[in-house]
């Protein structure tokens, strides 16, 4: 997901390693293993790797709430059809064409 950096604390890539290590690398929805930080094998093409790539998304959708009860980790499958299928749609356009 793009991110507009300045609804962001200066520590988010901190706070999101914190929610992604605690989940133990595995999307809350769909239970998938997901890569860590480096183990992205060169046999996975980018939208390989890409559906295995765990995110961190804000439940009340409000990036300045970074509560750890408000952040949940998702792979990006999951994170983006949520957005794409919430009341309050945030999604960048372009953004679904992953799938």
């Amino acid at each position: 997901m793009p991110l507009d950096r300045q609804r962001y604390p200066k520590n988010w890539n901190q706070i999101a390693l914190s929610i992604k290590q605690a989940a133990g690398w595995r999307c809350q929805h769909c239970q998938q293993m997901c890569l860590r930080p480096g183990e992205k094998p060169d046999s996975l093409a980018r939208s390989e790797w890409t559906l295995v790539t765990l995110s961190v998304h804000h439940a009340n959708f409000t990036p300045e709430d970074n509560q750890p009860e408000n952040l949940i980790p998702l792979c990006t499958p999951c994170h983006l059809a949520l957005h794409a299928t919430a009341r309050r749609k945030n999604v960048s356009p372009g953004q679904l064409s992953l799938w």
